[in-house]
């Protein structure tokens, strides 16, 4: 149950994180208020939007290594065998051949089939 609360938090906070991070304006943005994009930052205030979306990344990322962390604790705490997933699967169990043999139908129930399907003429033009 913790895990997967965990998890699923994890999983949030990277989108979030994602998100608050493409929204931060990068160095050239200064040169678009000239042409009038000035105005976006004003939603967070006269400081515009950098402190604010800063603050939020780094938060964010601050709970996403605490959550990260805590998620390796715990996969280490219970983790039972150590080894590669790949170790751990189960062999197909094989087919012997003689249940691999095709069977193909009789030659003979063909021919019959032809012979009972009504003779249609091929269309015009053909």
């Amino acid at each position: 149950m913790v895990i997967s609360f965990l998890l699923v938090a994890h999983v949030l906070m990277a989108i979030v994180m994602v998100v608050i991070i493409l929204l931060q304006q990068g160095p050239g943005a200064n040169a678009g208020a000239a042409f009038g994009s000035g105005a976006s930052g004003t939603v967070f205030g006269s400081r515009g939007s950098g402190s604010f979306l800063s603050r939020m990344t780094a938060v964010l990322a601050a709970l996403f290594m605490l959550n990260s962390a805590s998620l390796a604790w715990i996969a280490a705490r219970d983790g039972g065998e150590p080894g590669s997933a790949l170790e751990r699967i189960q062999p197909v169990p094989q087919i012997e051949e003689e249940e691999m043999e095709l069977q193909f139908p009789d030659e003979d129930e063909d021919a019959e089939e032809d012979e009972e399907a009504p003779d249609i003429p091929p269309p015009d033009g053909l």
